[in-house]
């Protein structure tokens, strides 16, 4: 009798969470397996709400139809200004209590806590630290090629060309306005460093965006375009992480989401593929941090298992298995790295280097440095520069003028 009085008990509390992510290639589904499987294990029902599209803008446009209508999932992958955005309009539930009971202050850098709250309280649960200025190289290529793996930008070009005339794609490239921006970060974080980087696309200054050395920047951005493939256009990311693993392409320039590709291809780091700081970056970190923004719900049952979701996020074991599979590091301070490789130990050491030196820095293209509607006019200005050899670095100067204008 017993027994069955805990087994009624247990099912009385189990809920259901939907959650929406865009979580649907290998490595980033494997990730998201195992929080299915963790609030499954607790008795809750998950229901899956994914929307393909790499950055989540589709993801997003669902989103809000779904929360205008009164139907909001119990947790949205959302982060950075966006989720202050989320708060104000009074959507998203108080996770206090949850934060407090598992010592999310003393786990998380202030930094990063500072990101998940609104007016002081907690709304969004963090899963993880990607860094987002890496190059992924094959080393087979390079050796084909007879280049080595370049670690500014000049080298960059010699190793480029080299790779064009053993005839090998240079540099795989998908192209979508937000791996446009990605990569145009990188350039911009490698030719003016982290100052200017913080000046130009942090603080939007507009002497910074009007600058020689964004002139420099674009200049930069535009040269690399010279070295992706015709078929380039509306490639998705992992389909360009696939054309390195293959052999096909030399480099991508990707956060390391794309390490995720490569482990679920059975590649082995320093061996198979090459992880390095993009050109002129290695002493600098641009930080991507998924989190899940928690929705208010009218349902008891359904807020406990959402509080249970919050908790199993920020869990050392699931911080531990979900990053192994996605290829990005703990957010959760203090964690043993024993099982991760390589790259996840270097990043996870650059990571505390750059925050102590003041060279770590909210990435622009993947939503953590401003709001979401500048951060849109400006990726727009980025994608037609990149995608239009008519306009000139004077023009798009002027353009990323008025975009960081955008409210």
């Amino acid at each position: 009798m017993m027994a069955a009085g805990l087994m009624t008990a247990t099912l009385a509390q189990a809920g259901e969470v939907e959650v929406l992510h865009w979580w649907t290639s290998g490595g980033e589904a494997k990730a998201a397996a195992e929080l299915k499987a963790t609030m499954q294990s607790k008795g809750h029902t998950w229901k899956d709400f994914a929307v393909a599209g790499g950055g989540g803008d589709s993801a997003m446009t669902v989103l809000k139809s779904r929360v205008v209508s009164g139907n909001a999932p119990a947790a949205a992958q959302i982060k950075g200004p966006s989720i202050q955005e989320w708060a104000k309009e009074g959507v998203l539930a108080n996770m206090d209590d949850v934060a407090k009971a598992n010592k999310w202050d003393d786990l998380l850098p202030k930094a990063i806590a500072d990101g998940l709250k609104y007016q002081g309280h907690y709304v969004a649960a963090p899963v993880n630290v990607h860094r987002v200025n890496w190059l992924w190289a094959n080393p087979e290529a390079f050796k084909k090629a007879g280049a080595k793996v370049p670690t500014t930008w000049d080298e960059f070009f010699v190793a480029a060309e080299a790779l064009k005339k053993a005839g090998i794609i240079p540099i795989a490239h998908g192209g979508q306005n937000w791996q446009d921006f990605t990569t145009f970060e990188a350039v911009a974080l490698g030719v003016g460093g982290a100052d200017f980087y913080k000046k130009a696309l942090v603080q939007l200054d507009a002497g910074s965006l009007k600058s020689a050395t964004m002139d420099k920047v674009l200049t930069t951005f535009r040269k690399v375009k010279g070295y992706t493939d015709k078929n380039a256009p509306g490639r998705d990311w992992n389909l360009a992480t696939a054309m390195v693993i293959k052999g096909e392409a030399g480099m991508q320039i990707m956060g390391d989401w794309a390490k995720g590709e490569f482990l679920a291809a059975g590649k082995v780091p320093g061996k198979d593929f090459t992880c390095v700081a993009a050109p002129g970056t290695a002493k600098s970190y641009t930080y991507n941090v998924d989190s899940f923004a928690l929705f208010k719900l009218k349902d008891p049952a359904n807020q406990k298992a959402q509080q249970d979701l919050a908790t199993a996020i920020m869990s050392p074991e699931f911080q531990e298995v979900f990053n192994l599979n996605k290829g990005s590091i703990p957010v959760r301070l203090g964690m043993d790295l024993k099982k991760f490789d390589d790259c996840a130990k270097t990043s996870a050491a650059d990571f505390v280097s750059t925050s102590k030196a003041g060279t770590l820095v909210p990435s622009i293209a993947h939503g953590m440095a401003v709001p979401s509607a500048a951060e849109g006019a400006i990726k727009d200005v980025v994608s037609q520069f990149w995608n239009d050899e008519k306009i000139t670095s004077a023009q798009a100067q002027d353009r990323l003028v008025a975009a960081a204008k955008t409210k």
